[in-house]
């Protein structure tokens, strides 16, 4: 948990900033689901080829006798040896390729299985430690722009004060209480015209507003 949720809970800001760097102290050895499921698959599919294995090798020495038979056999044995090896290590690929993209986009994402599977996963590239280095995030942009509802809202940037403007009630310039003389229950074309010299872009955003 990061400080403001520790303050949303009651704690006071000094205990709040406390709370906050043991959460941290306390993470830095969590190792995420995402990650242990990658690990545990991995160990999941070794065991299984070694087992198939020693099968294979049971069978082979059944056929001691005939050594056309055991050369038949060992032809196919290091045929489906070699199959094998190349699928363990496409599957693999593709697991730590798919797990890099679920922690990239953790906390951006409202489901980030769906956002994963409408991704282009060719175009993505890892770093040596398996997490994401390129190709994700221009597609996560594209998908933003194009269905938004699928991720979080990114907290909006605060609006700036205006400069040398004093609001209708007399409280003092930047001060945290503004008033929109845009809006109809406070509306003032004086203060309007005021904005507008002074700080344009706030203008603006006080005319959006108001619809």
């Amino acid at each position: 948990m990061n400080k403001e949720q520790f303050v949303a809970l009651g704690l006071s800001e000094e205990q709040a900033d406390k709370a906050a760097v043991a959460s941290q102290e306390e993470l830095k050895g969590f190792v995420p689901k995402a990650r242990f499921d990658e690990v545990n698959e991995a160990k999941k599919q070794a065991e299984k080829g070694n087992t198939d294995r020693d099968k294979q090798l049971e069978d082979l020495k059944k056929s001691t006798g005939d050594s056309a038979a055991l050369q038949e056999q060992i032809t196919t044995l290091q045929a489906d040896n070699k199959a094998a090896t190349e699928k363990y290590e496409a599957d693999l690929k593709k697991l730590k390729l798919s797990t890099a993209v679920k922690l990239a986009l953790a906390g951006e994402a409202h489901d980030p299985d769906i956002v994963a599977g409408l991704l282009d996963k060719t175009k993505i590239e890892l770093d040596d430690s398996g997490a994401v280095k390129g190709g994700l995030e221009d597609q996560v942009k594209a998908l933003r722009e194009s269905k938004g509802f699928l991720f979080v809202e990114k907290e909006p940037e605060t609006t700036p004060k205006p400069k040398g403007w004093t609001p209708p009630e007399g409280k003092p310039k930047g001060s945290d209480s503004q008033i929109n003389p845009w809006k109809k229950e406070t509306f003032n074309l004086t203060d309007q015209g005021r904005i507008i010299r002074e700080n344009p872009d706030l203008a603006k955003q006080m005319q959006a507003a108001s619809k």
